[in-house]
């Protein structure tokens, strides 16, 4: 791997975003489509922008993003993660900011599983008296 590039993988529920920094002039490709084209929704894009809002590097990198598995919103949240520790792998002075505002953090919260012999996760079928 090039000097100029760094790599980090950042995860958020079933999602797992595999992102790929270079210094460049702010474009971001997610999937082989622009972002303004993938992430439909102005407040996933904010999302994904905030790493770099808060470290004062926006249009200052070239993203290529890989994103897989889950929904739009919580691809966004995979990105965030996945961007935020390429910073970190590129510069460990950022780690501080980043982990105060929690961008560091694998958000660990899942799916409960659906259980056996109920309709759902916590739904219980409805009780009758008579």
């Amino acid at each position: 791997m090039a000097e100029d590039r760094f790599y980090a993988t950042g995860k958020r529920k079933t999602s797992i975003a595999r992102v790929w920094m270079k210094p460049g002039t702010g474009q971001i490709s997610i999937n082989k489509r622009p972002i303004n084209e993938y992430l439909v929704q102005e407040s996933d894009r904010l999302l994904v922008m905030d790493p770099f809002k808060l470290t004062d590097m926006v249009d200052k990198f070239d993203l290529y993003v890989n994103v897989s598995g889950g929904g739009i919103s919580g691809q966004a949240g995979a990105i965030r993660h996945g961007i935020s520790r390429a910073l970190v792998n590129m510069n460990p002075e950022l780690r501080e900011p980043l982990k105060k505002a929690q961008f560091l953090t694998r958000d660990s919260r899942m799916k409960e599983r659906k259980k056996y012999g109920q309709p759902g996760a916590r739904a219980r079928f409805q009780y009758s008296k008579r």
